[in-house]
């Protein structure tokens, strides 16, 4: 009988595959998260400030929006990467908030490692949400209130507020833009609404169009313009004779019969523009081309045609006017055609480009608006779109759900008040838990406080205090960082409760991780 030495270790990961365990786990998933929601706690509020982002292909973007900043910044680690995620979907679900969700998550994080160092246990942490979250989405039903057609534009302000935009100017359009969608479609959503940058003027001469902006070339200098009271026809296909799908020779022994074949081909082409005329069609949108003759014909006849639309095109042209969108052109009936209160088109020169610009406005049963985006800089243009894209995901938000909670830290700071006073009736672990999650809602009127220059801890206390005494009034931080009473800064309540879910699902997804396999060893 020999003895043996010490057995060897087994490996079943490859050399370089790093393995971390315990609370050094939570640690630098907290630290990573952390990180990532200092980044953007200076861009929130009406004082926030910018950011710029320098990508790696050269280009550049200025701006506070979370939502972008998320999508552009290139994470590596996995705590930011769950960081992201979570972003992606509250703007995907609400439009906005996606910076107030970052900044609960990482306070969220930050006060369970405190608990963990005191050698809570992570799930004694988790159940101490959980309890938490129940108790905020009373708070929030409880505080809710129905909205008013007086409330879309403090909606859309609050969405815009402390970003590159004129909120007083867009406000109003986008609030008569939601008043003229609501009679026409059963809930009005981003799909209503087109966007067009007119590369001059400044914000303030942007416009609601009550219909379509189109940049295409018309096809005729001829082309009537400036119409009125116009019936739309939208047609999918050409407006020309199709080709035949076989290859076929013709054999022609005299000039009658290259007369006749002629004749019955010009034939062919009257019966279309006699299909469209008798129609009543004055603006005639197609997807395909148009035949030369046939457009002369048409244009003699006082017949606007705009020719080569995409597919998406074509549906929102249906959209703003309408129509029936016709697969064929010997289809048309009038039943099928839009209605329009005017057409007019201008002629831009040549370039590298060649549109011309294409206003279809005054539709008196527009399933779809345009807004019309002025501003010389391409770059604070895109800001402006992307800011007009988030409040109508807000505005859109209350179609569904139509409540509205008070904003400005308000609701926040009555949620930490709710849940503190439900942690006294706590006999467990989990009351600490609570305490935790009351702290953090107050990370929002520290950063709306913080950033207006303001003392922070200061101002949550305040607001503490207004939160447990006065019950019927609702205060919050104003853009100086003052406790006022607050009552025009209004948030959807679903946004307001899928920004505090979002935030604790990810932060108990976190918080659950015990332990982290790297197979590239970092």
């Amino acid at each position: 009988m020999t003895e043996s030495g010490p057995a060897a270790p087994v490996r079943i990961v490859k050399d370089q595959t790093k393995i971390t365990n315990g609370t050094e786990v939570q640690e630098k998933m907290i630290a990573a998260a952390r990180v990532f929601s200092d980044i953007l706690r200076p861009t929130f509020g009406p004082r926030g400030l910018d950011k710029m982002l320098y990508k790696t292909d050269g280009s550049m973007a200025v701006t506070n929006d979370g939502a972008r900043i998320v999508a552009e910044l290139l994470v590596k680690h996995p705590a930011a990467r769950m960081m992201v995620s979570m972003g992606k979907t509250q703007e995907e679900m609400s439009g906005d908030g996606v910076t107030a969700t970052m900044l609960i998550c990482g306070a969220l994080l930050e006060e369970a490692a405190r608990l963990l160092s005191r050698g809570l246990h992570p799930l004694t942490v988790v159940d101490g949400y959980r309890k938490s979250l129940a108790i905020s989405s009373s708070v929030v039903n409880a505080r809710s209130r129905i909205i008013d057609d007086g409330d879309l534009s403090k909606i859309a302000t609050t969405s815009m507020t402390g970003k590159s935009v004129d909120t007083a100017h867009f406000a109003p359009i986008l609030s008569e833009a939601f008043r003229i969608l609501r009679p026409n479609v059963s809930e009005v959503s981003t799909e209503n609404f087109g966007m067009h940058k007119t590369g001059q003027g400044s914000q303030r001469d942007s416009r609601l169009v009550r219909g379509l902006v189109l940049r295409r070339r018309v096809p005729s200098d001829n082309a009537p313009n400036n119409l009125k009271d116009v019936q739309v026809a939208v047609i999918r296909g050409d407006l020309k004779i199709r080709k035949m799908t076989r290859v076929a020779e013709i054999k022609i022994t005299d000039a009658d019969q290259l007369d006749s074949f002629i004749a019955a081909e010009q034939n062919r082409k009257e019966k279309i523009v006699h299909s469209v005329s008798q129609s009543g069609a004055k603006l005639v949108l197609c997807g395909g081309e148009v035949d030369r003759d046939i457009l002369h014909n048409l244009t003699n006849s006082g017949i606007l045609v705009v020719s080569e639309l995409d597919s998406s095109e074509i549906e929102q042209a249906a959209l703003a006017t309408n129509a029936g969108v016709i697969d064929g052109v010997m289809d048309i009936d009038s039943e099928n055609l839009g209605h329009c209160g005017s057409v007019e088109w201008i002629r831009k020169p040549a370039s590298d480009q060649v549109e011309d610009i294409i206003t279809i406005d005054a539709c008196p049963l527009a399933k779809l608006v345009t807004i019309s985006v002025s501003g010389t800089s391409d770059t604070t243009s895109e800001e402006t779109i992307r800011c007009l894209h988030d409040a109508i995901r807000s505005l859109s938000a209350c179609e569904k759900n139509p409540s509205v909670v008070v904003g400005a830290g308000s609701i926040h700071a009555r949620i930490a008040h709710g849940v503190r006073s439900a942690s006294l009736n706590e006999p467990g672990r989990e009351r600490l838990a609570m305490d935790a999650f009351a702290r953090a809602m107050e990370c929002i009127p520290f950063a709306l406080a913080s950033n207006a220059g303001a003392e922070g801890l200061d101002t949550v206390l305040e607001i503490r205090t207004k939160s447990r005494d006065e019950v019927e009034r609702e205060y919050g931080v104003t853009e100086q960082g003052e406790v006022m009473e607050i009552d025009d800064v209004l948030h959807p309540s679903s946004a307001i409760l899928s920004s505090i879910e979002a935030a604790l699902e990810t932060a108990v997804g976190m918080l659950r991780i015990d332990q982290v396999v790297s197979a590239r060893g970092d």
